[in-house]
């Protein structure tokens, strides 16, 4: 017979409900109604009217598929880094088959969401013959339904291996795919057809993934209350921190997505305005509310951490307020701004590139000209943050840490924001060789400030341990730097194989085109170039904990097979005969840029003549690191014999001798 699981307290532990979720739906319906008729967002088209259950259908679908998916992150993501597991609890196992079960309604709701969408734009009711044939044929090809099918799929694998998952790590990456099918969303909307294209769409995606954490982690908590007993306290604590940075980005995506919509306080005065101004008064009482629970709250949980009244009176009030804040959300995703998404009279460099023609460059540009990607900025900045607080912490308690490495790391970001927003970001766009100094700068250069930086040392000294064995910032890290894909990945010969292959094959294949056109192809480029250049210098030079290190010798000798092979790729593009992207270099039919494939032969003599640089670098470094470590064996060495008196020559004297004397003995 099976025994009953019991609460820390011995008394039989109550089951975790699903309750919250009614709630939060209820009230996000209650704020779709009067949003909706005050926007205009359900109003009848005079043209191609789907009915009214496909125009009041797509918000309710799409707030309630909303709610069921920061549930299921939520849920996963407590699971694997917030809530603590003892001797005879389950939680974890409990909270990621609740997630298994709210992510099968979170696909359904999906399905939904594409039918209904996909009849809005076709302008067809659901019912009209005819429709499903289209659906069938065309909604992998329209990029709004093709993308609710990627966040439907995500969902279907979730709701699968949540009810698989038994390891902390499974539910982490089933918590990060879901992250993804929602943040994807992005590419959906008025983000994705903005003047302003790329703020909007990284706005909105950083929006979302404060909302996630956010909502979710909330109604979490809530669902899982009534299992958590005495470990209510820190797991509040823990989550606390978490919101606030949620809601840090959420408020500030919400300013830069509010400035790009309504353009000015003139859009105030609008139906759309009104509504932006009402979800951010539910935001801005969230934070309050959030100020209150980390204030209050918890130290009242400290002193009882399994008193759950107080912290689920406030929670229901911050989800009721969530809810309407998601309700306004999904109306505002169908409603017209103020600011018109595309300019009247787009030019083919606008069409193609997003941006305008930047104009013939000059000396003076590479360092006075400057166009802000916020996403790229956001991320340096934070960086340096977190260093900046982590070298603080260590010297608060005591410890040094080198100037030099904190020098570098803000160089290093320094670098990659000139190389994404300074002039390699804007003529990049429009120009192969501009793009390739980019390329260079952040795969080759910016590597090379940061890696000897030691971030990973820094945060495994400044970050706290967690005693009962759940998974926090420090842990998740010790995980990755000694996991089997790192001990792959961290292989020279693979990561210098990444390095060069991988670059060989966007350049050769439809990748490059892709990147220049789209927003998405263009932060994956971006990623990637950051990351393996970030490998491969790490592989060479790094200082960091993690697999262990090849012999000086085999780094050289793959350090100089790898810039031999970037060497002919440089040889390759300036000798090519063939036009790399030809669509979209011939399109944009530039008339101050050089011929393009006399651009591409410039490229390639960059590739060539700057890679060379860094790989001088590399090379000195690891020589130094040679002589270094060889210096310190010896005096180990030296040290040990005047400990033993030499014992160990000794020892090698004496097994000489006794050869010698074998071998006289044999003669």
């Amino acid at each position: 017979m099976a025994v009953p699981e019991r609460s820390p307290s011995g008394s039989p532990a109550p089951a975790a409900t699903l309750r919250p979720l009614p709630v939060a739906v209820g009230a996000a319906l209650l704020a779709i109604v009067p949003a909706a008729l005050l926007t205009g967002a359900v109003a009848p088209l005079a043209l191609a009217d789907p009915g009214p259950f496909v125009r009041w259908g797509v918000p309710v679908v799409d707030a309630v598929a909303t709610i069921a998916a920061v549930t299921v992150v939520g849920l996963l993501g407590l699971a694997a880094f917030v809530v603590p597991e003892r001797r005879h609890t389950r939680r974890r196992l409990e909270a990621t088959r609740l997630a298994g079960a709210v992510a099968a309604g979170w696909f359904v709701a999906m399905v939904l969401q594409v039918v209904l969408t996909f009849a809005d734009l076709a302008g067809s009711p659901v019912t009209a013959p005819g429709l499903l044939d289209q659906l069938v044929s065309f909604a992998v090809e329209l990029e709004t339904t093709r993308v609710l099918l990627l966040s439907a799929a995500a969902a279907l694998v979730v709701s699968v291996g949540a009810q698989l998952a038994t390891r902390r790590a499974a539910m982490g990456w089933l918590a990060l795919l879901a992250l993804t099918g929602i943040v994807v969303q992005a590419l959906t909307g008025h983000a994705a057809g903005s003047a302003s294209h790329e703020d909007a769409v990284n706005g909105l995606a950083v929006h979302l993934l404060g909302v996630v954490v956010w909502v979710g982690g909330l109604i979490a908590l809530v669902i899982l209350r009534p299992r958590l007993g005495r470990d209510l306290g820190a797991s509040v604590a823990r989550f606390s921190v978490l919101a606030t940075w949620a809601f840090a980005a959420v408020a500030l995506s919400g300013v830069l997505q509010a400035s790009i919509r309504i353009g000015g306080p003139s859009g105030l005065a609008t139906g759309y305005g009104v509504v932006v101004v009402a979800k951010t008064a539910l935001l801005v009482a969230l934070g309050v509310l959030g100020w209150r629970q980390r204030r209050v709250l918890a130290g009242r949980l400290s002193a009882d951490p399994s008193d759950g009244r107080a912290f689920t009176r406030l929670a229901v009030g911050e989800i009721v307020l969530m809810g309407l804040a998601t309700g306004l959300a999904a109306v505002l995703a169908r409603s017209l701004p103020p600011v018109p998404d595309a300019l009247p009279d787009p030019s083919r460099v606008l069409e193609l590139t997003g941006y305008p023609d930047p104009g013939p460059v000059a000396m003076a540009d590479w360092l006075g000209t400057w166009r802000i990607d916020w996403l790229f900025v956001g991320i340096a900045v934070l960086a340096i943050g977190l260093y900046l607080a982590g070298v603080r912490r260590l010297r608060a308690r005591g410890d040094r840490w080198p100037v030099l490495r904190l020098v570098l790391w803000v160089l290093g970001w320094g670098v990659f924001v000139w190389a994404t927003c300074g002039a390699p970001g804007i003529w990049g766009r429009v120009l192969f060789s501009a793009h390739m100094v980019m390329h260079m700068a952040v795969a080759m250069i910016v590597p090379l400030f940061l890696v000897p930086a030691a971030p990973v040392t820094l945060a495994l000294r400044a970050l706290p341990a967690r005693p009962d064995r759940t998974w926090g910032p420090r842990e998740v890290l010790l995980e990755v730097v000694h996991s089997r894909a790192m001990r792959v990945l961290a292989n020279p010969v693979v990561a210098a194989s990444l390095f060069f292959f991988s670059l060989a094959a966007f350049y050769y294949t439809g990748l490059f085109e892709l990147a220049l056109t789209t927003h998405t192809g263009h932060l994956l480029m971006m990623a990637h170039f950051l990351l393996t250049g970030y490998l491969f210098v790490w592989v060479m030079i790094g200082i960091d904990p993690g697999v262990p290190r090849w012999s000086p010798l085999m780094l050289l000798v793959i350090l100089f097979a790898t810039v031999s092979f970037h060497a002919f790729f440089g040889v390759a593009l300036t000798s090519s005969a063939d036009l790399l992207a030809p669509d979209f270099f011939r399109a944009l039919d530039l008339p101050w840029a050089p011929d393009p494939l006399a651009d591409q032969h410039t490229a390639g003599e960059i590739a060539w003549g700057v890679g060379e640089a860094p790989t001088l670098v590399l090379a000195v470094i690891v020589a130094v690191q040679w002589f270094r470590r060889e210096t310190r064996e010896a005096v180990r060495q030296d040290r040990q014999a005047d400990r033993d008196g030499d014992a160990e020559l000794a020892a090698y004297n004496a097994r000489l001798a006794a050869l010698r004397d074998e071998a006289e003995r044999l003669d």
